[in-house]
């Protein structure tokens, strides 16, 4: 059964019969592209790069999680045309997280932004969809967030005719904050892509941010963390607990990744966080001890910059029960609690100037 035959408010949006609609390819000035390294196809990390370090990475990069494109238009509409050689499809996730665009109006100030609404493709897109978007009929600066959970090899944005497009204005930051990580930090299994808890931050703080989160592949390998010390940043943020294949393979790794990232970046925030899961409880205490001790071990290294967040403290109560889908990755209010238990310590780093320089 369909069930937008029974009720029409399902009905997915997707014929775009407008006379006076120009398309633009969104890789093109003035559209300004976050959070990707290559465009037609959009992907995370270089092909090369990616290659080396895993067969699971080199696939998941293309995976277009945390990029998105700032535009400024008067266009009564804003239409999408995507392209990708399939449509991925998760059971426990919903299709507009995986393959859906979401698009975000920014409030007068450049600070806030409000939502506008999905790009919702149908789930035999093997080739990519069309969808509109009516908004506001005046010069107002947009973000459009790309899926979590699928490639885009092109996309284009449709503009009426005769409506103006600018330069879009600028994130607070000039270099982005680095996420690596599992599937939780990219993003699965959030409804759409502005609710992975990046995205939430990114609106919270107005900053820009690079989502370099494999799923079931973020074990920092050696081509790995070379990769990750060598990119320009403000801040960075460790987040594979995860994936790490035991409490052995973790202790192994954690601190070379910090003492990598820190002879790159003697400066920037560094900010370290564990898994938020409750099963197999003793490999989690083990997991979450490793990670404390590089953390203490940056302290009495002198490190002024490194921060620890207690991922075991972020659902609580009732909260753990409605937070994730299968006790592992979270839904929307899960991405949130993570997103609020990151918030005072970007906060403090914001208000204390503590963004490191390149």
């Amino acid at each position: 059964m369909d069930i937008a035959e029974i009720d029409e408010r399902f009905k997915i949006n997707t014929n775009i019969e407008i006379n006076d609609i120009v398309w633009y390819n969104s890789a093109n000035k003035p559209f300004e592209v976050y959070g990707a390294v290559g465009t037609n196809p959009y992907i995370r990390m270089p092909l090369d790069t990616a290659e080396k370090v895993s067969g699971a990475v080199l696939s998941l990069c293309r995976h277009t999680a945390g990029i998105r494109i700032r535009f400024r238009t008067d266009s009564p509409y804003i239409a999408i045309h995507s392209e990708w050689q399939g449509i991925t499809t998760m059971s426990h996730m919903a299709v507009t997280g995986q393959a859906g665009f979401d698009l975000y109006s920014l409030d007068f100030d450049g600070i806030g932004q409000s939502f506008v609404g999905t790009y919702i493709p149908w789930r035999d897109a093997e080739k990519g969809f069309e969808s509109v978007l009516y908004v506001k009929n005046e010069m107002t600066d947009y973000i459009l967030n790309f899926p979590l959970y699928n490639s885009v090899d092109r996309l284009y944005i449709g503009l009426a005719g005769n409506a103006s497009f600018e330069k879009p204005s600028k994130y607070m930051n000039e270099l982005p904050i680095v996420f690596y990580g599992t599937s939780i930090t990219q993003g699965g299994c959030a409804s759409r892509p502005g609710n992975s808890y990046q995205a939430f931050l990114s609106r919270m703080f107005n900053i820009d941010y690079v989502n370099l989160g494999f799923s079931g592949s973020g074990r920092a390998e050696d081509e790995m963390i070379s990769y990750l010390a060598g990119l320009s940043m403000a801040a960075f943020v460790s987040d594979y607990d995860y994936n790490a294949d035991n409490a052995g393979h973790l202790g192994e790794t954690h601190d070379k990744l910090y003492d990598a990232v820190r002879a790159k970046h003697p400066d920037i925030p560094y900010i370290m966080l564990t898994g938020s899961g409750r099963t197999h409880l003793a490999e989690r205490d083990k997991r979450r001890q490793i990670i404390m001790n590089t953390y203490s071990r940056a302290i009495d290294l002198g490190d002024t910059n490194v921060y620890f967040i207690d991922g075991t403290t972020l659902f609580t109560g009732d909260e753990w029960q409605a937070c994730t889908v299968d006790n592992v990755h979270p839904n929307d209010m899960g991405f949130y609690c993570f997103a609020k238990a990151l918030y005072p310590v970007l906060r403090m780093i914001i208000n204390n100037k503590k963004f490191g320089r390149q």
